[in-house]
């Protein structure tokens, strides 16, 4: 679980041609426990390209039911680092 089940989702998925949004399906579902729900895959999108832009402190707007310290938005870099996305942020491509 963790990072290295998300370098193997990426290098898998980008070798066969698998979307982001399905790389990121099986890497929620698959490998953490307990599942992220795949409403979070959009904003883990939101939040890697935020962060591949250089602007993580961005506010990303979570899905209904999804909080972050009690709030309805979290920073790129907390969506990145809680769900193990940088496998993603920090690659020449990742779509």
């Amino acid at each position: 679980m963790g990072r290295l089940g998300a370098e193997s989702a990426k290098e898998v998925g980008d070798e066969m041609g698998i979307s982001l949004h399905q790389q990121l399906s099986w890497h929620l579902t698959g490998n953490h426990y307990p599942p992220v729900p795949t409403s979070m895959i959009e904003p883990c999108i939101q939040a890697i390209e935020a962060v591949r832009e250089g602007d993580s402190e961005r506010e990303i707007a979570l899905p209904k039911g999804v909080s972050w310290r009690g709030r309805e938005t979290a920073p790129a870099y907390a969506i990145v680092e809680a769900h193990h996305l940088e496998t993603w942020c920090y690659e020449e491509d990742y779509e």
